[in-house]
């Protein structure tokens, strides 16, 4: 398997010449387009990609250890297959958009600035996570674990508190109520 180590790449449509299979360490990826591209068995540590296109790309197994996203498009990513091990990212003003972290432990994770809509975290851990100033409209919760998660800057979210574990999560008014929407009640200021 080839090493790359402290190797930036910069404005590289990966469609047309293919990412080699291998161990990325340290590596930067500027304005790459990596839409649809084959990353499973790469591994990527210590890496960051900015404005970068990694929309629809295929993760079976890709190992993402430390990695920073900054202004990336991501829409439609099965972060839910890839690799377990060592599994850390930060998401930074990226478009996640009907992305999947089904049963993925994100403990601690941080989304920054970031579209999250109709991206799903059924069976997820995110304890101490923070989605700040996210965008969760039609984010799927379901069976997910969201203790000390911070939601108090994030907006368009409905998370039902009988069917995920919320304790010790911080929201803020006026986004709360996002808790009772399965109740299908009217709530006015008075």
């Amino acid at each position: 398997m080839e090493e790359y180590l402290d190797q930036t790449f910069g404005r590289i449509n990966f469609s047309q010449q293919p990412l080699k299979k291998g161990n990325y360490d340290n590596c930067q990826f500027l304005n790459c387009d990596l839409s649809g591209c084959h990353l499973s068995g790469i591994t990527f540590i210590d890496c960051q990609f900015s404005t970068c296109n990694l929309s629809m790309a295929l993760l079976g197994a890709t190992v993402f250890r430390d990695v920073v996203f900054r202004g990336c498009k991501m829409t439609g990513l099965r972060f839910d297959h890839c690799s377990d091990f060592g599994l850390a990212m930060t998401f930074d003003q990226c478009t996640l958009d009907y992305s999947s972290f089904y049963q993925k432990k994100l403990k601690k994770m941080r989304f920054q600035q970031c579209q999250l809509k109709e991206t799903d975290f059924t069976d997820a851990d995110l304890t101490s996570s923070v989605f700040d100033q996210c965008d969760l409209t039609g984010t799927k919760f379901d069976n997910t674990v969201l203790e000390k998660t911070d939601f108090r800057t994030a907006c368009n979210y409905t998370i039902d508190p009988e069917r995920n574990k919320i304790k010790k999560a911080r929201f803020a008014l006026p986004e709360v109520i996002g808790l009772l929407a399965k109740y299908d009640i009217d709530i006015s200021r008075s």
